[in-house]
């Protein structure tokens, strides 16, 4: 039923062939409320903000992968839109979400868009008229048992694209693949194959990145297996996490180390001498082991956030649910804890976030996703809780302090972005409308909280992003991955 139900909206949508005319997405209504509220924003860059360490061995930043960088910040040194006379632009796909939007050399588009019901595939893509530019299909298999297909990123949810432009992928079959981009063609120029470490059938590949000595990492959702991967022999070897846990996200990494967030705990791990992953230190968060309408799973919807001096932040999942900074040090000082703080955010009953923290400074912004719904499901319709909230360490580093918490923007699962040159956060928020599903761009004030600008995308299922990673563009449009197509906002003349 969900497969007939995705391909008739990606029709209904406009889908075309890679080969056929450009055509928008359709907007399946309008909305009672208007197209635009607030007023168009001036610049106020962020002062000092956070430059998170260059990866030698991933695409210069923010460029690489979904989350911007290897501390995966979430954060841009470049403008997005100000919301001046904002210009909307889309174009429908066949039934596929492009969740992660990365940036070559060259200023395009680069993605890998799991399907329903056909395989994932690597994209190359006009950032101008967002028409592809190349594709390639990549292997697929049938889900692991227990997954639910709206919230299975396996086989190119989280890519990265390395100092080369080439795509690191970890496919549904338990491989990594390196695809070459040269000329604005994709091709397979090396095939990892972990079969033998890993059990096709049963598990799959959440995330893969290198660390600064070119190792490539990676993480299993199902048995929580944290493998090394040597790119030049082809070997893996790996360890597994308590038979509880599952690792549901991507994770950071930074010169000292991989930071990794499974369902129960955080980690700190580094390469041993024989090249398999070693815990350095570990910390259980608090866990109401209850999975929140919109998680993934009873645990952190996070990826971990690294900062500078020596900090790491996640989301919880207690009730309410909080921002959790830790110390990244191996040996701590004397009386030191490894939490900074624990600090709560948004209501209790009504809080959960499956989306990474922006950081910059000492500062951490966290989005609520409480309520979203399987878009296919029943209650498809429902709305979320509102709710941003910025969380400050303290200057001393010895705790933190709420700063600010928005209770107007419903944003149902984007991966929200920070512009530190215009000093507004962009996300995509779905307002409460009795008449229409509607889906509105929307941009709030960095230092206030206060909601600057919201400007209509488009109604109905095809207009849903399902948890894709919003992106800004080298001219300031910003982008984003729907389940119709890809869409765009930049600011008019």
């Amino acid at each position: 039923m969900r497969v007939a139900t995705f391909v008739a909206v990606a029709v209904a949508a406009g889908a075309l062939a890679a080969d056929a005319p450009a055509a928008p997405i359709a907007d399946a209504g309008t909305p009672s409320i208007p197209l635009y509220q607030g007023s168009p924003a001036a610049k106020n860059p962020v002062s000092n903000p956070t430059r998170p360490e260059q990866n030698p061995y991933m695409a210069e930043n923010p460029r690489s992968n979904i989350h911007n960088d290897t501390w995966m910040t979430d954060a841009y040194g470049r403008r997005g839109p100000l919301g001046r006379d904002p210009v909307t632009d889309s174009y429908a796909y066949p039934s596929s979400l492009c969740g992660s939007l990365a940036f070559d050399s060259e200023g395009r588009i680069i993605s890998v868009c799991p399907s329903i019901p056909f395989p994932p595939q690597a994209r190359i893509i006009d950032p101008e008229t967002l028409a592809p530019i190349d594709t390639l299909d990549l292997p697929t298999a049938p889900n692991p048992p227990g997954t639910k297909e709206f919230q299975n990123f396996a086989g190119g949810g989280y890519f990265f694209l390395d100092q080369k432009d080439r795509i690191w992928v970890p496919t549904r079959t338990d491989h990594i693949l390196m695809l070459g981009t040269g000329g604005g063609e994709l091709e397979v120029e090396r095939d990892y194959d972990l079969t033998d470490v890993l059990d096709p059938a049963t598990e799959r590949i959440t995330s893969a990145l290198p660390d600064f000595e070119g190792n490539v990492w990676f993480a299993t959702k199902q048995n929580a297996k944290i493998g090394i991967l040597d790119r030049r022999s082809g070997e893996a070897k790996l360890i597994r996490l308590d038979p509880d846990e599952e690792i549901e996200n991507s994770f950071s990494v930074a010169s000292d180390g991989v930071y990794v967030v499974s369902n129960e705990r955080m980690y700190r791990l580094k390469a041993g001498d024989e090249g398999k992953p070693k815990i350095i230190w570990q910390a259980k968060y608090p866990n109401s082991g209850i999975v929140k309408p919109g998680q993934v799973d009873a645990g952190s919807g996070t990826t971990p956030t690294n900062l500078a001096g020596g900090y790491v932040a996640i989301t919880d999942n207690a009730d309410p649910m909080n921002v959790v900074v830790y110390r990244t040090k191996k040996n701590l000082k004397k009386h030191q804890k490894r939490a900074v703080c624990k600090v709560p955010v948004f209501r209790r009953g009504a809080s959960a976030t499956e989306n990474s923290l922006i950081g910059t400074k000492r500062s951490l912004i966290v989005e609520n996703n409480y309520g979203y719904q399987d878009p296919f499901g029943p209650d498809s319709g429902a709305v979320t809780e509102p709710g941003f909230a910025r969380v400050d360490i303290d200057r001393d580093g010895k705790g933190c302090t709420k700063r600010w918490t928005n209770t107007d923007v419903r944003a149902p699962t984007a991966v929200p972005k920070l512009s530190t040159k215009t000093g507004l956060i962009y996300t995509y928020s779905r307002p409460e409308d009795p008449a229409n599903q509607g889906y509105f761009w929307t941009a709030i004030d960095y230092r206030t909280g206060e909601t600057a600008w919201s400007r209509y995308a488009g109604s109905g299922l095809a207009f849903n992003n399902n948890y894709a990673g919003l992106a800004l563009g080298d001219d300031g449009t910003a982008y984003l991955g729907v389940i119709g197509g890809i869409i765009a906002l930049h600011d008019g003349p």
